[in-house]
């Protein structure tokens, strides 16, 4: 019999389910997934809802629903399911988690070499793409590009971002405070963009629009400088709320 025990192990339950969901889950491709499963779920449930209220033709019809969606998923969710399982075995993403609420280290120096090499490639109209992913984005990146390793340097970005370089035309991406990749592709968004929005903007704005990862700008026609963001664009006129954000972003 249901009891006020069972009720509390079923708050427990939807707490920690929703910080599983907000933690690694949202704003990601896997968010899909989840979103099916969950309907998956509602479906069962209901269909074993109807069988004990005696409906068992409505039910059993159900269930065969239930059971081809669930084939049907496995098979068009397959690169998002790979994903997932590759998170739930991601013991340093495990530990990153439990560890968000300690003390962060701040790179000043990388932060300083960013905001120096994006307010020079603003000034000189030097197109840019920088990428700081999250946890369980490389899968929504078209390309990595070419692997740099190397610590950030404004000298360096603004080697790479040179129009006479094979690599400036892609993105750089950044992972645990160092320059990862080089010459990235990312994808496109598929959304109308106002006329002023050119490749780069519409490349950070297509893969902040399925992954976690947070996308800065330089605009090769204009020096304007933007942070694509949850499917969002802003524009950063005052370099003090852009170092202040970048701030958050490496330290996250």
């Amino acid at each position: 019999m249901f009891n006020w025990i069972d009720f509390i192990q079923l708050i427990f339950i939807a707490i920690m389910m929703w910080l599983f969901y907000r933690g690694f889950i949202r704003n990601t491709q896997s968010e899909k997934l989840v979103r099916g499963l969950f309907g998956l779920a509602l479906l069962w449930t209901f269909s074993f809802v109807l069988s004990w209220v005696g409906l068992n033709l409505i039910a059993t019809f159900l269930h065969w629903v239930a059971l081809f969606l669930s084939i049907s998923l496995i098979v068009v969710f397959q690169p998002e399911l790979r994903k997932f399982m590759a998170l739930m075995g991601n013991i340093d993403e495990w530990r990153r988690m439990f560890q968000k609420g300690g003390v962060k280290s701040r790179d000043t120096k990388s932060l300083d070499a960013i905001v120096s090499a994006v307010e020079y490639m603003s000034s000189k109209h030097t197109g840019a793409l920088i990428v700081f992913p999250s946890m369980l984005d490389d899968s929504a990146i078209d390309k990595k590009g070419v692997a740099i390793h190397a610590k950030i340097s404004a000298e360096l970005l603004l080697t790479i971002f040179f129009n006479k370089t094979p690599l400036h035309d892609g993105a750089v991406i950044v992972e645990h405070n160092r320059i990862a990749y080089a010459g990235a592709i990312l994808p496109l968004s598929q959304n109308n963009l106002n006329w002023k929005y050119g490749t780069r903007h519409r490349a950070a704005l297509g893969l902040s629009e399925v992954s976690r990862a947070v996308v800065l700008v330089v605009s090769e026609e204009s020096g304007d400088i933007s942070i694509a963001e949850k499917g969002k664009i802003t524009k950063y006129d005052d370099m003090k709320k852009l170092r202040a954000k970048l701030e958050k972003v490496l330290i996250k």
